[in-house]
């Protein structure tokens, strides 16, 4: 991460891309961690584009932060996209300003697996499964899915759909039930999201980084934290290009087949895991 000098100032942590991918936790909390540390960092800016991704990373990164926020000011600015797991982090923060035209919400839970069973009797395949549990296959690419294997599945979904509209209930301080009427797993402009109360105020990232000063009893001095990429890291992305045709699409699909839940816009369920 970036060392500074004597100045203090406000912490700025970039969340863009998808969580659990590109904002990977353990990195990001490290980072929050050092914040909640420094006597140099007065408050948290979190300049945030992400569609949201892995429920469990999400969880992470957002008990991480509330442990920034008992120490100091967390400010959310959405520039772009706030969505199902970054609008989860926004849920941490003392305030949250976005552009008018960014989007937030996508309050909702969601987990995509293919089943298979169809294409593997065209291709003259069968699976062989021996198991120890009555329900261990339960969500196997292999078979439909039973009626009692749905119901449970649902429930576990549920469950994690009734975190998420807690967290921001909290986080909001609004009543659950309006939480619900908005937690559709759609998304809105920040304009809207402010009349909905899933915004504080509508700006740009200087009034984003005046309101966490402000907050913090400091100057508006930005002082960035950046994951540092290794050595490793910095060689394969000079080195490695995109595989053309079908390959680039494997590792997708391959994530897609085992499945996951998200906190995730489902529009980027095939980017989740990707770097």
């Amino acid at each position: 991460m970036a060392v500074f000098g004597s100045r203090t100032g406000v912490a700025v942590v970039e969340v863009y891309g998808i969580i659990g991918a590109r904002v990977r936790a353990p990195v990001y909390t490290r980072l929050f961690d050092a914040v909640a540390r420094s006597s140099r960092l007065r408050a948290l800016l979190l300049d945030i584009d992400s569609p949201g991704g892995s429920a469990s990373a999400s969880e992470v990164l957002y008990h991480s932060l509330r442990k920034v926020g008992k120490t100091k000011p967390v400010v959310a600015y959405v520039r772009g996209t706030g969505a199902s797991g970054g609008y989860y982090l926004c849920c941490a923060a003392s305030k949250v300003v976005a552009l008018p035209t960014a989007l937030v919400g996508s309050i909702g839970v969601i987990s995509v697996r293919p089943v298979l069973e169809q294409l593997l009797g065209k291709l003259g395949m069968q699976v062989a499964v021996f198991k120890g549990g009555r329900l261990k296959d339960m969500g196997g690419f292999w078979r439909s899915p039973t009626d009692e294997e749905s119901m449970k599945y649902q429930e576990l979904i549920t469950e994690i759909y009734d975190n998420f509209v807690a967290v921001v209930a909290q986080g909001r301080h609004m009543e659950e039930g309006k939480v619900r009427e908005v937690a559709t797993g759609e998304v809105f402009t920040a304009r809207r999201g402010q009349a909905l109360g899933l915004v504080d105020e509508l700006g740009d990232f200087d009034r984003a980084l005046e309101l966490a000063a402000e907050l913090g009893e400091t100057r508006p001095n930005p002082l960035w934290l950046r994951p540092r990429r290794s050595l490793a890291d910095r060689f394969m992305g000079r080195a490695s290009s995109p595989a053309p045709g079908m390959e680039a699409l494997a590792a997708p699909l391959q994530r897609l087949l085992a499945g996951g839940i998200y906190y995730l816009e489902p529009s980027h369920l095939l980017d989740a895991g990707t770097e």
